[in-house]
Protein backbone atom coordinates (compact mmCIF):
# COMPACT_ATOMS: atom_id res chain seq x y z
CA UNK A 1 0.00 0.00 0.00
CA UNK A 2 2.87 2.35 0.84
CA UNK A 3 4.46 1.56 -2.51
CA UNK A 4 1.28 2.69 -4.31
CA UNK A 5 0.84 5.89 -2.32
CA UNK A 6 4.47 7.03 -2.25
CA UNK A 7 3.99 9.09 -5.43
CA UNK A 8 1.45 11.41 -3.79
CA UNK A 9 2.60 11.38 -0.12
CA UNK A 10 5.94 11.36 1.69
CA UNK A 11 7.16 7.93 2.79
CA UNK A 12 7.74 9.23 6.34
CA UNK A 13 4.02 10.07 6.73
CA UNK A 14 2.86 6.81 5.14
CA UNK A 15 5.10 4.72 7.38
CA UNK A 16 3.82 6.56 10.44
CA UNK A 17 0.23 6.05 9.28
CA UNK A 18 0.71 2.28 8.84
CA UNK A 19 2.90 2.02 11.96
CA UNK A 20 5.89 0.72 10.00
CA UNK A 21 9.52 1.68 10.39
CA UNK A 22 11.02 3.38 7.35
CA UNK A 23 14.04 1.10 7.51
CA UNK A 24 11.74 -1.97 7.43
CA UNK A 25 9.89 -0.57 4.44
CA UNK A 26 13.16 0.12 2.57
CA UNK A 27 14.45 -3.37 3.41
CA UNK A 28 11.22 -4.96 2.14
CA UNK A 29 11.34 -2.83 -1.01
CA UNK A 30 14.94 -3.85 -1.76
CA UNK A 31 14.34 -7.53 -0.96
CA UNK A 32 11.19 -7.76 -3.12
CA UNK A 33 12.96 -6.39 -6.19
CA UNK A 34 16.05 -8.59 -5.97
CA UNK A 35 15.93 -12.06 -7.49
CA UNK A 36 18.78 -14.33 -6.48
CA UNK A 37 19.62 -16.65 -9.41
CA UNK A 38 21.41 -19.10 -7.09
CA UNK A 39 18.28 -19.60 -5.00
CA UNK A 40 16.14 -20.03 -8.12
CA UNK A 41 18.57 -22.66 -9.45
CA UNK A 42 18.61 -24.50 -6.09
CA UNK A 43 14.81 -24.53 -5.89
CA UNK A 44 14.56 -25.85 -9.45
CA UNK A 45 17.10 -28.58 -8.70
CA UNK A 46 15.35 -29.65 -5.49
CA UNK A 47 11.96 -29.69 -7.24
CA UNK A 48 13.36 -31.75 -10.13
CA UNK A 49 14.96 -34.32 -7.81
CA UNK A 50 11.79 -34.52 -5.71
CA UNK A 51 9.58 -35.05 -8.79
CA UNK A 52 11.92 -37.72 -10.21
CA UNK A 53 11.65 -39.65 -6.94
CA UNK A 54 7.86 -39.69 -7.24
CA UNK A 55 7.48 -37.54 -4.15
CA UNK A 56 9.19 -40.02 -1.85
CA UNK A 57 12.60 -38.34 -1.40
CA UNK A 58 13.14 -36.50 1.86
CA UNK A 59 15.68 -33.80 2.64
CA UNK A 60 18.51 -36.29 3.22
CA UNK A 61 17.88 -38.08 -0.07
CA UNK A 62 17.55 -34.82 -2.01
CA UNK A 63 20.80 -33.50 -0.51
CA UNK A 64 22.62 -36.77 -1.29
CA UNK A 65 21.39 -36.86 -4.90
CA UNK A 66 22.19 -33.17 -5.47
CA UNK A 67 25.70 -33.61 -4.04
CA UNK A 68 26.29 -36.62 -6.30
CA UNK A 69 25.20 -34.52 -9.29
CA UNK A 70 27.85 -31.91 -8.46
CA UNK A 71 25.72 -29.40 -6.53
CA UNK A 72 26.85 -29.54 -2.89
CA UNK A 73 23.80 -29.26 -0.66
CA UNK A 74 23.40 -30.03 3.03
CA UNK A 75 20.32 -31.82 4.29
CA UNK A 76 19.33 -28.75 6.29
CA UNK A 77 19.51 -26.52 3.22
CA UNK A 78 17.59 -29.14 1.23
CA UNK A 79 14.93 -29.16 3.95
CA UNK A 80 14.64 -25.36 3.83
CA UNK A 81 14.32 -25.40 0.04
CA UNK A 82 11.72 -28.16 0.18
CA UNK A 83 9.75 -26.17 2.74
CA UNK A 84 9.99 -23.03 0.58
CA UNK A 85 8.73 -25.00 -2.43
CA UNK A 86 6.03 -26.66 -0.28
CA UNK A 87 7.36 -30.15 -0.95
CA UNK A 88 6.78 -32.89 1.61
CA UNK A 89 8.01 -36.44 1.17
CA UNK A 90 5.38 -39.14 1.17
CA UNK A 91 6.41 -42.78 1.33
CA UNK A 92 4.35 -45.26 -0.69
CA UNK A 93 2.23 -47.53 1.48
CA UNK A 94 3.34 -51.09 2.09
CA UNK A 95 1.72 -53.87 0.12
CA UNK A 96 -1.49 -55.11 1.67
CA UNK A 97 -2.54 -58.67 1.04
CA UNK A 98 -6.11 -59.24 -0.03
CA UNK A 99 -8.34 -61.53 1.95
CA UNK A 100 -9.93 -64.28 -0.07
CA UNK A 101 -13.61 -64.97 -0.09
CA UNK A 102 -12.99 -68.72 0.16
CA UNK A 103 -10.72 -69.94 2.95
CA UNK A 104 -9.20 -72.61 0.71
CA UNK A 105 -9.62 -74.33 -2.63
CA UNK A 106 -11.48 -77.61 -2.23
CA UNK A 107 -8.98 -80.26 -3.30
CA UNK A 108 -10.07 -83.89 -3.26
CA UNK A 109 -8.54 -86.07 -0.55
CA UNK A 110 -7.18 -89.09 -2.38
CA UNK A 111 -5.36 -90.64 0.59
CA UNK A 112 -8.18 -90.37 3.10
CA UNK A 113 -5.47 -90.37 5.81
CA UNK A 114 -4.18 -93.79 4.75
CA UNK A 115 -0.43 -93.15 4.79
CA UNK A 116 0.69 -96.79 4.63
CA UNK A 117 1.54 -97.47 0.99
CA UNK A 118 2.76 -100.61 -0.77
CA UNK A 119 5.57 -99.07 -2.89
CA UNK A 120 8.01 -96.22 -2.25
CA UNK A 121 7.58 -93.00 -4.26
CA UNK A 122 4.00 -93.95 -4.99
CA UNK A 123 2.32 -91.36 -2.76
CA UNK A 124 3.66 -87.95 -1.79
CA UNK A 125 2.06 -85.51 0.58
CA UNK A 126 3.02 -82.28 2.30
CA UNK A 127 1.82 -79.10 3.86
CA UNK A 128 2.94 -76.09 1.87
CA UNK A 129 1.90 -72.77 3.32
CA UNK A 130 4.04 -70.48 1.13
CA UNK A 131 6.09 -70.69 -2.05
CA UNK A 132 8.57 -68.16 -3.51
CA UNK A 133 7.35 -67.22 -7.01
CA UNK A 134 10.43 -65.20 -8.23
CA UNK A 135 8.81 -61.86 -7.35
CA UNK A 136 6.95 -62.45 -4.09
CA UNK A 137 5.77 -65.06 -1.61
CA UNK A 138 2.59 -66.85 -2.60
CA UNK A 139 0.63 -68.02 0.43
CA UNK A 140 -1.76 -70.90 0.17
CA UNK A 141 -3.92 -72.82 2.58
CA UNK A 142 -4.16 -76.28 1.08
CA UNK A 143 -5.89 -79.05 2.96
CA UNK A 144 -5.59 -82.60 1.72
Amino acid sequence: MIKRLKESHPIRHLCALFETQRSSYRYWLKASETINPTKVKERALVTEIFNKSGGSAGARSVAHIATNQGYPLSRYRAGQLMKACQLASCQPPKHGYKKTKQPYVDIPNYLKRQFDVAKPNHVWCGDVTYIWTTTRWSYDDLRI
